[in-house]
């Protein structure tokens, strides 16, 4: 293959969030997020407060390297740059009336190092980073209050910003509140204590914020591009069972429920139907109406694995990794974390979004999170990830692929394009990048940056629009 096979002006790069790079927790006037009381990650309890042990206190200085950082993707020749405004560096307590001004000259700082270099920038205005204060006093998105403060906050930035910066995401992952609601929602009340409907209550509350915001954004600046963002999750029945599509089916509409208010302006009928039979009934005021009527001009998501489900309680079983659970897939191979590696699941899940909304699409998340090992070759220190080139190479084949089915495809940021802290683990043994960081998990390390192989490679990726990608070879359907 010697053709280029990616668009014109398709945006290549990267995407981090601001609690796993930044580090810096308490300086510039920063205030706690619910990140600097989670040591062990978004999956498990929270602490009462920052302890020595949370990686994500000091992330990998990305606050005081951000330019050395930018250089190193340029080098790459990175379009796009997907980064998170960190809210408490805004506003710290997350309910004040006035912004913190060094929280903002921060973030302008580094939108100067992206256009030095030509990048643009693609920012998620909550990335998991709800104010510690917000989730004390509020119980985070559980309150309504909260609408009117991310409404602040956002109205904020775009007016900061808003001349500088096309492409703005709402919520990260959105839809993880049904599995993680501190994490996600800033709940501060144990998900074993939390009602359903109470759960719902805030899911609708940011689902609104995310509209509203929306509506704010194109009312300041017509031309900003507002976009959701979700965890995609191809799901197959373990079996022909037609209980098995059943249960997909259903844990379908669990995940794109979001999506589809965000691109509809309105709850689908089988939410609908969802609340009758669970006796959830919602708070929906008629502002609320007509604030969902204002749809976002695409969507974006993240995609690691696939899952299986099935009718049959008896077989239902948790997989490794995630948040999202579900049955494993006995025909595919899993990372050292177990989540299963489905690179045709990518092209799935892009057509199955694209015929369903028929809004532009945007990956914004994927990657291969492993245990590198840094060696040193001809004396240049680097991390040989082929097992990383070959987990990379496979889903864009099948992102080009999508492109060829008829998708309208923005561009494709990979997950950590320079080492971070997991999310999920708090880890900086699980590594995404193509830039390794010299920091362990037990803090140690001198910060200091290595280019690893895949580095050359994903350059190449860029510069040749996706020509070196080796075709997986996999069978294409074919219509009887």
């Amino acid at each position: 293959m010697t053709t280029a096979r990616f668009p014109e002006g398709f945006l290549w790069g990267g995407a981090t969030a601001a609690n796993q790079i930044e580090g810096a927790y308490a300086d510039g006037g920063k205030g706690l997020s619910i990140q600097d009381v989670t040591p062990q990650g978004i999956m498990f309890d929270r602490v009462a407060g920052p302890t020595a042990d949370n990686l994500k206190l000091e992330g990998v200085d990305f606050y005081h390297r951000y330019a050395e950082d930018i250089a190193l993707l340029a080098e790459m020749g990175f379009k796009v740059f997907r980064f998170s405004i960190a809210w408490s560096r805004i506003f710290p307590l997350g309910d004040e009336a006035e912004p913190n001004e060094e929280g903002l000259a921060f973030y302008d700082r580094v939108l100067d190092e992206l256009e030095k270099h030509g990048i643009e920038p693609l920012i998620t205005l909550s990335h998991y980073e709800t104010p510690l204060h917000l989730a004390e006093k509020y119980d985070g998105w559980r309150s309504r209050d909260l609408i009117g403060f991310f409404e602040r906050y956002a109205r904020t930035c775009f007016e900061r910003y808003g001349d500088r910066v096309k492409y703005w995401l709402t919520f990260n992952e959105i839809n993880s509140v049904l599995h993680i609601p501190f994490g996600s929602g800033g709940i501060n009340t144990p998900k074993s204590e939390l009602p359903v409907n109470d759960l719902y209550q805030a899911i609708h509350h940011e689902l609104v914020a995310s509209a509203r915001v929306t509506r704010v954004a194109h009312e300041i600046n017509p031309e900003l591009q507002i976009g959701c963002m979700v965890i995609s999750m191809p799901i197959y029945p373990l079996t022909p069972n037609p209980d098995d599509a059943v249960a997909v089916m259903k844990a379908d509409h669990a995940n794109l429920m979001f999506s589809d208010v965000h691109t509809r302006g309105e709850y689908p009928g089988y939410a609908k139907r969802f609340f009758r039979e669970n006796g959830i009934e919602l708070d929906i005021t008629e502002q609320d109406v007509e604030d969902l009527k204002h749809t976002v001009d695409f969507v974006s998501f993240s995609y690691y694995m696939s899952m299986c489900e099935s009718g049959d309680p008896e077989v239902k079983a948790n997989a490794a990794g995630n948040i999202m659970m579900g049955i494993p897939n006995p025909h595919l191979e899993a990372s050292e974390w177990g989540w299963q590696i489905d690179p045709q699941g990518l092209r799935i899940v892009l057509n199955q979004f694209w015929d369903r909304w028929q809004k532009p699409l945007f990956i914004v998340e994927n990657g291969l999170g492993a245990k590198d090992q840094l060696v040193e070759v001809d004396g240049v220190k680097t991390v040989e990830d082929d097992y990383r080139i070959a987990y990379l190479n496979d889903h864009l084949d099948q992102v080009a692929e999508a492109i060829e089915d008829g998708v309208e495809l923005l561009g494709y940021t990979t997950w950590g394009p320079i080492d971070l802290v997991s999310a999920s683990t708090a880890q900086l043994s699980k590594r995404y990048g193509f830039i390794y960081v010299d920091r362990n998990d037990d803090g140690s390390g001198t910060l200091e940056r290595y280019k690893k192989k895949s580095f050359d490679w994903y350059a190449e990726v860029i510069r040749t629009r996706g020509a070196n990608i080796v075709p997986m070879g996999a069978k294409e359907l074919v219509s009887a």
